[in-house]
């Protein structure tokens, strides 16, 4: 009877085989093979409840059989019950210790304990036994993985592909680990389309393939990915979470918008999900609604610190609330990121020299063609070798010309991108670097678990964030006495407010275009007004402001870039016209190149300034291509950016100090062609000769205030 049942298992009929397994258990209940092959069966025809009966009798039968405990403890290993499972395999092993089926199995027990050293020292003992066993080689790759050993992990999936060509999982988990090094991404790109062509029903390689491409800037190919992957599975939250981050980057606001909500409809705990659905509805100026859904996501889960972080920075863009409420808010973040990853690495060990050569480091995910980056460029090129050595921390997605030609000028470029936020630590700390400088503060995607386990003696913000971050950890904030004026804003920050003696800011534009010589007034007959902000500055009273310009010289017409279609469009369009600004005197432009930008600003005759989140970069553009700027200043630092930079290029007589002040001035200029006519001619020149273009200069006043820092701590300050 044993023998028809194994041979009915033979031929693939399950239920024949249990039904002659039945039979010997009848003719035979003391035999414990008869138990245990019944249960063999009973489970290969899902009948796991049979199958414990039976592996439990065969075990209570013969205590001693290898195959009972390790067949009881396989079957109890996948109903979770893994400390009698583990008792089991031992018991198996230790009566047949060539067994590398048990071996496995209890190395899987380990894994789900969370014992991964344990998990790949069995897998290390199954592989001597049988090298070329390639379920253990895959469960041992995905173990050193897990391990951060995945330098053993691209080995071992290597070696497994040489056993197997055509095993798909281990072509996508290579992908995934080769994925994380720019030098191998087309391989990765290999391994994925491998997987899909021995397993087309794979949506977790599509998605890989979409890391691919989005990496390689093919943003149209990504998407095709992503869209093939939820074909397969239409309810994946995560894939739904990028998608919506590719339709935000194309400038689909609409589109992405549905998509976020959808992925949050689905798992209300995709936290990414919310993120991202708050940046998109701040990109289109709807301050409140993106401050709403960050608050809810964080009441899913209150210590959701980056949600926590990404609402911060929303409510810089707000006119309800005041700096004292906000500084408050910024303070607990700190208080909760600070609790939640303790410092870790002192006392340092850095000679406390306080004239020698410096090992300055920057943390930004912005290294890339963005204002972060184009900023920090003359700094890094004109840093004094001699008494300053430069390592930059990449920590984003996106490489261009501009990170190229950053790396080229840093001493030590390190890719951060695949780094936990404790590695990137453990890194900086490896390089012993003296003073780490975070450039992103709430905006992005910020570095502040880094900077909260202090891997520097001496920490510094500055440039990405105009704000505090509410760390302790980050003992100094970079800034300058215009948009940080002593007193005021010293008691709305945790950081040490150092004001360099100019601007905080060089400014160098990216590409050299020349502006027009003669403002569009000229040729059209009326005043343009515009604004190139990011649409997200254009607040309540920002556009409160507008209209009353435009009403009040109503001939005038107003540009507005960056408004995408749609509600962006739609809000501004319904706030003018209802304070009497017909619609036919707005106009809108979408994003172009760079190029196409700069010469946007020959149609424009003044620029106005938004608030409470003044200009930064875009002031500097505006005053660079001819065209003045009058800015509303308030207290605190987001406000005063403008204000900082018209200040140190000597037109000051642009800073506002009130509403109607800000009304007042924006009219004067229009009503003075002669004088938009000189400041086309002249402009440049005065900005070009200001300490805001002073590269150099800027240089030495950034390395004093780091010698400051040094010298301080050097003394035993903290």
């Amino acid at each position: 009877m044993i023998a028809e049942g194994i041979r009915a298992e033979s031929s693939g009929n399950p239920q024949e085989a249990c039904e002659q397994y039945r039979k010997a258990v009848r003719a035979a209940p003391g035999y414990a093979k008869a138990h245990l092959n019944l249960g063999i069966a009973l489970q290969a025809i899902g009948d796991a409840g049979g199958a414990l009966r039976s592996y439990e009798t065969a075990l209570a039968l013969d205590p001693d059989d290898a195959f009972a405990n390790y067949n009881l403890g396989n079957l109890l290993y996948a109903r979770g019950e893994l400390a009698r499972a583990e008792r089991l395999l031992r018991s198996a092993l230790e009566r047949k210790p060539e067994f590398p089926e048990a071996r496995v199995v209890l190395s899987n027990v380990y894994d789900a304990q969370g014992e991964f050293a344990a998990a790949a020292a069995e897998l290390e003992l199954v592989l001597e036994q049988r090298p070329d066993y390639a379920g253990a080689l895959y469960n041992y790759a995905l173990v050193l993985k897990k391990l951060a050993r995945l330098a053993e992990a691209e080995s071992a999936l290597g070696r497994l592909l040489g056993i197997d060509p055509g095993y798909p999982r281990a072509s996508y988990e290579l992908a995934l680990l080769l994925v994380r090094r720019s030098d191998r991404l087309q391989e990765a790109g290999r391994l994925f389309r491998l997987a899909l062509e021995r397993e087309p029903e794979f949506p977790e390689a599509h998605a890989g393939l979409y890391q691919v491409y989005r990496l390689q800037g093919d943003l149209s190919a990504a998407a095709a990915e992503l869209e093939a992957a939820l074909k397969q599975r239409p309810e994946w939250a995560e894939a739904l979470h990028n998608y919506g981050m590719l339709m935000r980057e194309g400038g689909k606001l609409t589109e992405a918008e549905t998509v976020l909500r959808r992925a949050i409809a689905i798992d209300a705990e995709c936290f990414p999900a919310y993120r991202m659905l708050g940046s998109v509805l701040l990109s289109q100026s709807r301050i409140g609604e993106a401050l709403e859904i960050l608050k809810a996501g964080r009441e899913r889960d209150p210590a959701e610190l980056d949600l926590e972080s990404a609402e911060l920075f929303a409510l810089n863009f707000s006119d309800d609330i005041s700096s004292e409420a906000l500084f408050a808010r910024h303070r607990a973040f700190g208080v909760r990121m600070e609790r939640a990853h303790p410092a870790r690495f002192g006392p340092f060990q850095n000679s406390r020299d306080p004239e020698r050569r410096l090992r300055v480091g920057y943390v930004s995910h912005d290294f890339n063609y963005h204002p972060v980056a184009l900023f920090f460029l003359p700094l890094l090129e004109r840093h004094d070798r001699s008494a300053t050595e430069i390592y930059c921390y990449s920590a984003g997605e996106r490489a261009d010309e501009v990170t190229r030609r950053l790396a080229g000028r840093a001493d030590a470029w390190r890719e951060a991108v695949s780094m936990s936020s404790a590695e990137l630590a453990d890194l900086i700390h490896g390089d012993r670097i003296d003073i780490l400088v975070d450039l992103s503060g709430h905006t992005g995607i910020p570095a502040l678990r880094v900077f909260a386990q202090q891997p520097a003696p001496v920490q510094v913000t500055w440039l990405g964030y105009m704000n505090t971050t509410g760390l302790t950890r980050i003992q100094y904030r970079v800034c300058d006495g215009y948009t940080d004026p002593p007193g005021a804003a010293d008691r709305l920050h945790t950081e040490t407010l150092v004001r360099l003696p100019f601007a905080q800011w060089c400014y160098r534009p990216y590409i050299s275009i020349d502006p027009a010589t003669r403002p569009p007034v000229e040729r059209n007959g009326y005043i343009t007004f515009g604004s190139l902000n990011q649409v997200s500055k254009v607040s309540p009273t920002a556009r409160r402001l507008w209209a009353e310009i435009l009403v009040r010289l109503p001939d005038s017409r107003l540009v507005i870039d960056r408004a995408s279609r749609g509600a962006a469009q739609d809000g501004l369009l319904r706030d003018l016209e209802a304070a009497g600004v017909a619609a036919s005197r707005i106009s809108f432009r979408q994003p172009v190149a760079l190029e196409e930008y700069f010469r946007r600003f020959d149609d424009v005759d003044i620029a106005l300034d938004t608030m409470p989140y003044s200009g930064c970069t875009t002031s500097c553009d505006t005053l660079w291509m001819g065209v003045p700027v009058v800015t509303l200043p308030g207290s605190a630092s987001v406000t005063r950016a403008t204000a900082s930079i018209l200040s140190v290029a000597g037109l000051a007589d642009w800073i506002a100090p009130g509403r109607e002040d800000y009304v007042r001035l924006n009219l004067e200029l229009a009503q003075d062609r002669a004088r938009l006519a000189e400041l086309r001619r002249s402009l440049r020149e005065r900005v070009r000769a200001s300490p805001i273009m002073d590269e150099p200069r800027f240089a030495r006043e950034m390395e004093g205030a780091y010698r400051t820092m040094w010298r301080w701590w050097c003394s035993g300050g903290n």
